[in-house]
């Protein structure tokens, strides 16, 4: 981490600049849990890169937090491997570890002040008092919390807890940082700032971070690459962009982003959504059924002659909802597959059609995703 003067350690310059020399990757394998009959980890296989942001994103039971709580060694799995670089974990106590951690709750001591919960970790590993006090200011003013030193926890705002609890996490400069839903408990303005804080945060101090969020939007803003769980397995990994522009399976689709989905069947080589032929940027060779996404943002009301270079379809707007910087127009196509628009409310334009008026709606072939039909999950 950044220091307070000259006097920097090899290690503490290369977090200071940003770089990520000291950071470590994970490798996991086959890891499993199981409470009882229920598996909670399936056989899951996991590389971190070094100095990577990944998220750990899922529904609620997924697994996300149980993963996480098993590289923090919080909980044993039942096999599999854990390691830090070279170093086999998986039988090694949190506090030997060396990570640094920001539980949902922030778990500081309210009978200490700020700057001895900074300080805590420091004066665990038996730190001299000066080294602790430097560290500490310097932390203060990483996490703009200068003057906050002597201030109790119950004094501080949502936003200034969670700052102490990643000063906390970071003062004594872990290769590794493990945050469990550290914003769930912030209101959705100072979640979105903080956001771009931790993402800052991290772009400094070069740190393989591990971040288990249910938020898909907190995901895609923060991640350098995403894994998706489903019932303990990991259903999907990648960037934000790649897995937002091509899920893979119908559950990736509907946990990430707003989709409709339209049926389509592909025979002969030709796919078509009722009696409508469709085009797809890889449109799949497999004859069988599959699902078109539809993403609301990437579709179009269509006027009299668009439609080059689309796959269109005839319907009625069923609804018109106001969210500010945009509207959501929901519709019906001809047989009755519900879909969703998101226009932008910048003014001007022609007058949006009312509740029952027909459209044409339209998707660019370059965002025509077809999703085989084994590969639909529930949620």
């Amino acid at each position: 981490m950044r220091q307070a003067d000259d006097q920097q350690r090899p290690q503490d310059a290369a977090v200071a600049s940003g770089g990520s020399a000291t950071a470590l990757p994970i490798a996991i394998r086959q890891l499993s849990k199981a409470y009882g009959a229920v598996p909670v980890l399936n056989d899951i296989d996991l590389d971190v890169r070094p100095g990577e942001f990944l998220t750990l994103l899922g529904p609620s039971g997924s697994g996300k937090t149980t993963l996480l709580m098993a590289i923090a060694g919080f909980l044993r799995p039942d096999k599999g491997s854990i390691r830090f670089g070279e170093r086999e974990v998986v039988r090694l106590a949190p506090h030997k570890r060396e990570i640094g951690m920001v539980f949902q709750n922030y778990a500081l001591f309210p009978h200490m002040d700020v700057a001895r919960n900074i300080g805590f970790p420091l004066r665990l590993r038996r730190m001299p008092a000066g080294e602790i006090a430097r560290r500490v200011e310097a932390a203060l003013d990483m996490f703009q919390l200068g003057g906050f030193g002597g201030r109790r926890i119950d004094q501080l705002s949502g936003g200034q807890r969670q700052r102490v609890a990643l000063a906390r996490a970071i003062v004594f400069e872990p290769r590794i940082i493990l945050m469990d839903e550290p914003l769930s408990a912030l209101d959705k303005q100072l979640r979105e700032r903080m956001q771009i804080e931790l993402r800052q945060l991290h772009e400094r101090l070069g740190t393989t971070t591990v971040y288990v969020t249910h938020d898909q939007r907190e995901a895609l803003t923060m991640s350098d690459r995403i894994a998706i769980l489903d019932r303990g397995r990991i259903a999907r990994i990648d960037t934000p962009r790649a897995i937002y522009d091509d899920p893979g399976s119908r559950f990736v689709a509907e946990f990430i982003g707003e989709s409709s989905f339209l049926d389509v069947e592909i025979a002969d080589g030709v796919a078509r959504a009722g009696s409508a032929i469709v085009r797809a940027r890889d449109l799949p060779t497999k004859r069988g059924r599959y699902a078109m996404v539809l993403r609301p943002e990437r579709l179009r009301l269509l006027g009299p002659g668009d439609g080059d270079g689309m796959n269109c379809f005839d319907g009625h707007i069923t609804g018109v909802v106001y969210q500010g910087d945009t509207l959501l127009l929901q519709a019906a196509l001809g047989d009755g597959s519900p879909v969703s628009l998101r226009l932008t409310t910048n003014g001007g334009g022609a007058p949006l059609p009312s509740p029952g008026a027909p459209v044409r709606i339209g998707i660019a072939v370059a965002d025509t995703v077809l999703l085989p039909d084994e590969a639909r999950g529930a949620l």
